[in-house]
This record gives structure tokens, C-alpha cells and sequence, in this order.
């Protein structure tokens, strides 16, 4: 545990807790009155209400989406389901920023709904709600989903056999063991939903405003420090208290009914109704994931001239972009790969050694070690990137004009997602095989080398591609720490979607494209390697 927490402590509590200072200190002495003073102003009571009602609202609206979803690919079996598990995860590890700029160019003045029917969404509630379902859709589908899969349908058949019917067979029997499961995704929606930043900036305009977008106008913008510390100390608590409400429902889950082998379950849809639930399910997913996408790499091909690759060799140019950029936004693609792959190293080390020493038994010590593992995912990016400008500026750490500031900002986002995905490997490793290794002489560095390792090896690959997915579209810190001539592709992205003009627009798209075809051609490979379908994420 002791490089972990070194870690968090050194580049997460401490940004956090520097900035948080900065904004309620004064002379030396602590302003404890900025917080009922910040707290009772009726536009920062606007933002607080906002935040939590369109939470709440994405939360049930993914919900009631995205259950039929999770039972079809837990327990229906058709052609290319690997394939479109793959799809709807895409949207998972994209950048926010791109997901707002799919939803922009759907919904959006001069979008793909205004120029056929006229309608526009953006600025409205109604582009927010449906692109964090967009988002979280997944969550969803692979949380539920992966636990419904394992579930042994003869259970519920035995309660039929009693003189159940089947809807009280489901509600008596399944519905208690997937309660878990869905209380977790729906509190992991609701996290990702209330600290939204990247959809809300770009969909919501002027009139909406999460605590994320607010803490990033108070600091960039208006530089008002006390007020941005005042909410990230709200955001911080609320995100701590739903962290905990979500590591109780894990607990729970982990001793759910007894689990089978997901292959055992998935079978043929027969009847009428189960084929339509499919075909519901598949139009869900063409409407909801695959519209949005598939309009973003069209924007990204319709220049004034018609159907190209105008925007694409334009990328090339800084020119181009009027001087939005120091360098070509084509060199923001070899930014983000390479401090996506730095970034994945590290997350890869500070998470396998977080993961192997939560599978060890410690009581409540372990347990608040691995809610401290989730709060990146969280607490507010924006903070933290600031905070890494104002604190890491001093010998030994003096690192604002160091490349590595990046990738240890993305690092800390991908950690949580490679604790998730090895956790449940690990545990599921027998001891007894540990104790075989060590009688007969292995140390406990050879016996994990050869007894855990060739276990886990899977999941540290897939652990691999979901960090690197994460790091590539991290925006909340990045947008402060990326340097002018070395941006990253979400930074890029904003840049030129803050500009206005149909080069800079068309250009925003072209990047979005690029980034979504490499999160896709990620997840793609993921499926083809990964084996365990039970874990989080």
C-alpha cells in the first residue's frame, strides 16, 4: 500500500488540499465564513439544484434505457454480440468533450436534426440528459449485465416449478440478487452525471452550469479561488458519500446468489417477444450510440465543397486553424499518444500494487484505501489540475514546464479503472495455490510471478487498454497543465470548437473522429482478449 498512497498523496490530497487553502485562507487564518457566504448566494443555490436534479434525472432515464440491454446481452445469444458489446462501451472512454461534440453535431445549430427537420436541442436540458445516457449506457449494460449473466437461471425455474408466476418468480428471486448490481450502476451514473463537465460546457451554454463547469469558470475565468474552494469542498462530500453508499452495494454484490458460468445462460432469443426485445434493444443502440457517431464522422467530411477530407489535411496546418494553436492540430495526436501510453505505465503500477494489496484482509483500513483508489474519478478534475500549477512548482518537485505533469494527471483518472478490472481476478485467485508455491520453496516474489501473474494476465492486459482509454480523453486537468505546443486531442478539440467558423468547426470534427476511432479500435481488441465479464467495468 505504501507507493499507492505515497502517490495519491503527493499528486491528489495534496493539489486538492493546496487549492482548497489558498481559497479559505487569509493573512494566515482560515475563512471558515466564505461557505455559508458562497453557499447562500442564490446563483451558486441555481447551480447546486441543477447539478443534482439533472443527476438524478440522467441516472433513471439510463436506468429504464439501458436494463433491457443488460438482460439481452446477459442472457440472450446472436451473431456479432461481441462486436456490439464493443460498440456500446465506446462511448464509455471517450473524451466528454467528444461526446458533446457528437450530440452538437446531432443536435446543434446547423446540426444533423436542424438542416432535416429543423429542430435544435443544444442549450436545452434535453441534449444534456440524452448524451450522459449516451455516455453511461454502458455502465449499465456491462455492470447489471456482467452479474445477470452469472446468475443460475434454474433458481428462478425452481420457483416457477412452486407455482411462481414468471413476474413474481423474477421479483422474488432475481430481482434481490441484481439489486446490488444495479444500486452500484446506477450510483456510479449518478457520480459521473454530477461531476459532469465536458457534455455540459459544450451542450449547455450560459444558461446550465454543473459544479464542474462552475469551479472551472470561478478559477479560469473569474478567478474567484474562494468560491471555486467552496464548491469543491460540496463536490468532494458529496462524492465521498456516494463512494461509500457505492463500496457497501459492492460488498453486498460479492455475496450475491451463487454464480455459474455466463456461457451456461446465454442462449438463442425463441418466441416473438424475446426477438423483439432484441430488435428493440439493437434499435436502442443505433439510435441512441451509433447515430451520434456515425453524424460526427460525417460533419467531419462535409466541407463547403462537399463530401472530403478538407478539414482532415487542414490539421496539418496552425495556419489553418487561425492561430489557435502553436503548432499543427495534427501533432495533438502524438501528444495524447504518447502521454496516454506514459500515463497507462504508471496507473498500470500504482494500480496493480493498489489492487494486490486490497485482496489482502485489513478491516476498515483496507476498505478506506479503496474508496480514497475511486475519488479521482469524482472529485474535480479542474481542481486538480490547477492545484498541480500552484503546488508542484518548487524544487524537488518543480515540474509546471515538465511533459510528465500530463500523463501523472491522466494517470490518476486511470487507476481507479485498472483497480476495478484486477480486483476481481485477484480475489478469485485460491491461497492454498500461494502456500503450494511457498512450501515447496518459492518466495512470495516467485510464487506471485508464477502463481498470480499467469492468472491475471488478461486482466492486466484489459486493465492496459482501459487506462489508456481513459488517459487519452482526460480534459478536467489536462485543459490547464497541457502546454500551447504540445496540446492534447480533448484539449484540441475545445480549442477549436471555442472558435468560431466553419474551418474550426469542421477541423473540432475531424479530431473527434480520429479520437473515436482510436477509443473503438481499443475497445475492439479489449473484447477479443478479455475472458472475465463480471468485473465493474
Amino acid at each position: 500500500m505504501a507507493v499507492p498512497v505515497a502517490f495519491f498523496a503527493l499528486f491528489f490530497a495534496y493539489p486538492v488540499v493546496a487549492i482548497v487553502g489558498r481559497g479559505l485562507k487569509a493573512d494566515g487564518y482560515w475563512q471558515f465564513g466564505r461557505i455559508g457566504t458562497v453557499l447562500s448566494r442564490p446563483d451558486i443555490l441555481d447551480v447546486l439544484w441543477f447539478t443534482t436534479w439533472q443527476a438524478l434525472a440522467s441516472t433513471v432515464l439510463t436506468l429504464l434505457i439501458a436494463l433491457p440491454g443488460a438482460y439481452v446481452f446477459a442472457r440472450f445469444d446472436f451473431p456479432g454480440k461481441q462486436l456490439l458489446r464493443a460498440v456500446v462501451t465506446v462511448p464509455f472512454v471517450l473524451p466528454t468533450v467528444v461526446v458533446g461534440t457528437a450530440f452538437l453535431a446531432l443536435l446543434g445549430r446547423g446540426g444533423f436534426l436542424d438542416e432535416l427537420w429543423g429542430i435544435r436541442l443544444d442549450t436545452t436540458v434535453w441534449a444534456i440528459l440524452l448524451a450522459h445516457v449516451f455516455f453511461n449506457y454502458a455502465v449499465v449494460v456491462r455492470t447489471v449485465g456482467g452479474l445477470w449473466s452469472q446468475l443460475d437461471p434454474r433458481q428462478e425455474e425452481a420457483a416457477r416449478v412452486l407455482g411462481a408466476g414468471r413476474l413474481a418468480a423474477w421479483r422474488r428471486v432475481t430481482l434481490p440478487a441484481l439489486a446490488p448490481a444495479v444500486a452500484a450502476a446506477a450510483l456510479m451514473v449518478f457520480l459521473f452525471t454530477f461531476t459532469s463537465f465536458g457534455v455540459v460546457q459544450i451542450l449547455g451554454g450560459p444558461a446550465y452550469s454543473t459544479l464542474e463547469v462552475e469551479i472551472y469558470r470561478q478559477t479560469a475565468q473569474l478567478l474567484d479561488l474562494p468560491t471555486a474552494a467552496v464548491l469543491t469542498l460540496v463536490q468532494f462530500a458529496a462524492v465521498g458519500g456516494i463512494l461509500a453508499v457505492h463500496a457497501w452495494t459492492v460488498r453486498r454484490r460479492e455475496t450475491a446468489l451463487k454464480l455459474v458460468d455466463p456461457a451456461q445462460t446465454a442462449r438463442a432469443p425463441r418466441g416473438a417477444g424475446q426477438r423483439a426485445l432484441l430488435g428493440g434493444v439493437l434499435l436502442t443502440v443505433l439510435l441512441l450510440i451509433v447515430v451520434p457517431l456515425g453524424v460526427l464522422v460525417e460533419r467531419s467530411l462535409d466541407t463547403s465543397g462537399g463530401y472530403g477530407f478538407g478539414f482532415y489535411r487542414a490539421l496539418q496546418s496552425a495556419d489553418a486553424s487561425g492561430s489557435t494553436f502553436l503548432v499543427p492540430p495534427i501533432d495533438a495526436i502524438g501528444n495524447s499518444l504518447r502521454y496516454a501510453l506514459v500515463a497507462t505505465l504508471i496507473a498500470l503500477v500504482i494500480g496493480g500494487l493498489a489492487a494486490a494489496a486490497l485482496t489482502r484482509r485489513a478491516g476498515r483500513l483496507v476498505r478506506g484505501f479503496d474508496a480514497l483508489l475511486m475519488l479521482p474519478l469524482g472529485v474535480s478534475a479542474v481542481t486538480v489540475g490547477f492545484g498541480f500549477l500552484i503546488t508542484l512548482d518548487k524544487p524537488p518537485l518543480d515540474l509546471r514546464t515538465s511533459w510528465i505533469l500530463v500523463p501523472l494527471a491522466q494517470a490518476l483518472v486511470g487507476v481507479p479503472f485498472v483497480v476495478r478490472t484486477m480486483l476481481p481476478v485477484l480475489r478469485a485467485v485460491d491461497e492454498r495455490l500461494r502456500e503450494a508455491a511457498a512450501v515447496l520453496g518459492a518466495s512470495p516474489l516467485r510464487a506471485w510471478r508464477e502463481v498470480d501473474l499467469p492468472l491475471v494476465r488478461r486482466a492486466v492486459l484489459v486493465a492496459a487498454g482501459f487506462a489508456f482509454a481513459v488517459s487519452l480523453g482526460e480534459f478536467g486537468a489536462t485543459v490547464f497543465i497541457a502546454r500551447p505546443d504540445n496540446p492534447t486531442l480533448p484539449v484540441a478539440v475545445a480549442r477549436l470548437l471555442g472558435r468560431s467558423g466553419e474551418l474550426n468547426y469542421g477541423q473540432a470534427m475531424a479530431l473527434s473522429t480520429i479520437l473515436m476511432l482510436v477509443c473503438a479500435v481499443s475497445l475492439l481488441v479489449l473484447e477479443r482478449i478479455r475472458t472475465d465479464r463480471s468485473g465493474e467495468f
